[in-house]
């Protein structure tokens, strides 16, 4: 007798139901929804810990039994990504079904715009078939923007996603990163990385899209922990003013540098490179700050972009800084570092040899992988910030 077939899901409801539950309760809700759906004895989803190495079960059927409350605080199952199929089914970003004398298990990407949120697993009795694996994945999807909503409204997203304390020092840091470290947007792909030092040594990146023009930026600030970090954030700050008032690049480096002027004492400056990249004529200008040498990978070479060094921010008032013109092809990837990546306990890396080894590899994988190569080299101990920026630009 064949196995009942398990039914695909009805999208619009389960948007409906997501919207009218609290942000709190919206995961949960969808995932009940699903499990009644597909006639599942589970639905639960994962949700990448910010270290990149790690999921946490944030929601799904039987949420509230798998919460543990320990010493008043939540407690929920966290599994290292390393080996496991929520990794392979993260970074193929493919769904992954198995089956076995107790029944299937799917999971799938729940991914916006390039940025990997995490996973949806499902289990069912019986085998789901391709038109379900379909109607599950675009659920997933469409959780994804369940989650981008809600999580504006509360704190419990972000709790999920630290398996540590975090210092003041990266509460701040992590305020100044946005919100979404990869987007994909047609003519380019743009994803960042921030490996935090013992002591928080300052490092952001950022990027913003308008109609006409992408904008990024990556910096680092002297010294560590507190001082470092209030450092980048009034420069930070002063860039993302800057550009909301429309400021031409060089204007916008300007009212940064004298914007920490102000706010800084002696000795006190940050290093960094803001970058426009004008898509309506395929341009690509940088402001290169005191700044180390971005890369390029063009055809599978590896090279420096040659620039001018400018000054740092917050050394002299009203300086003037250069936008430098850098040519800029279809397949062409630039990628920015900070001197994290370069030296120190992190000199042994390869950077260039690296990026030519992962030429072939989506940004996101490109900057994870430098992390994790950094990671290495320094067996755990880094000793500063290492941050990393990769734009591929597909024209």
């Amino acid at each position: 007798m064949p196995s009942p077939r398990v039914p695909p899901l009805d999208l619009r409801e389960l948007l409906d139901l997501a919207e009218a539950a609290s942000p709190v309760e919206a995961v949960d809700v969808v995932a009940d929804a699903m499990a009644a759906m597909l006639s599942a004895t589970d639905v639960w989803f994962w949700i990448t810990d910010l270290s990149g190495r790690a999921v946490a079960r944030f929601g799904g059927t039987g949420a509230n039994a798998a919460r543990v409350q320990q010493r008043g605080v939540e407690d929920v199952p966290v599994v290292p990504l390393a080996g496991t199929v929520y990794e392979t089914v993260l970074r193929s970003q493919r769904p992954d079904l198995r089956s076995d004398r107790d029944g299937s298990t799917l999971v799938v990407p729940v991914t916006d715009r390039g940025d990997t949120m995490g996973v949806v697993e499902v289990r069912t009795a019986n085998p789901p078939d391709a038109t379900v694996v379909a109607s599950v994945a675009a659920a997933a999807r469409a959780l994804a923007y369940v989650v981008v909503g809600a999580r504006r409204h509360t704190d419990l997203f972000e709790w999920a996603q630290r398996s540590a304390p975090f210092s003041l020092a990266a509460e701040i840091q992590r305020r100044l990163l946005p919100s979404a470290y990869t987007c994909e947007a047609g003519q380019f792909t743009v994803s960042g990385w921030l490996e935090p030092a013992n002591a928080v040594g300052g490092d952001t990146f950022d990027y913003a899209l308008d109609r006409d023009s992408l904008h990024l930026s990556i910096t680092d600030a002297v010294g560590h922990d507190v001082t470092a970090a209030l450092l980048a954030t009034v420069l930070v700050g002063s860039l993302r003013n800057g550009r909301r008032h429309q400021l031409d690049l060089r204007a916008q480096a300007a009212s940064a540098n004298d914007a920490l002027v102000a706010s800084s004492g002696p000795g006190e400056f940050v290093t960094g490179q803001l970058v426009r990249v004008d898509r309506v004529h395929a341009r690509l200008a940088i402001v290169n700050a005191g700044h180390p040498l971005p890369y390029r990978v063009r055809g599978g070479a590896v090279t420096t972009v040659d620039l001018a060094v400018d000054l740092p921010f917050g050394l002299y008032p009203h300086h003037e800084f250069a936008a430098q013109p850098v040519d800029l092809r279809p397949g062409d990837r630039i990628v920015l570092v900070t001197d994290g990546i370069l030296e120190r306990n992190a000199e042994r890396l390869d950077v260039q040899a690296l990026l030519a080894r992962t030429a072939d590899r989506h940004p996101r994988e490109v900057v994870y992988t430098l992390g994790e190569e950094v990671l290495a080299a320094t067996g755990g101990d880094l000793r500063d910030d290492a941050t990393v920026v990769c734009l591929d630009w597909h024209g």
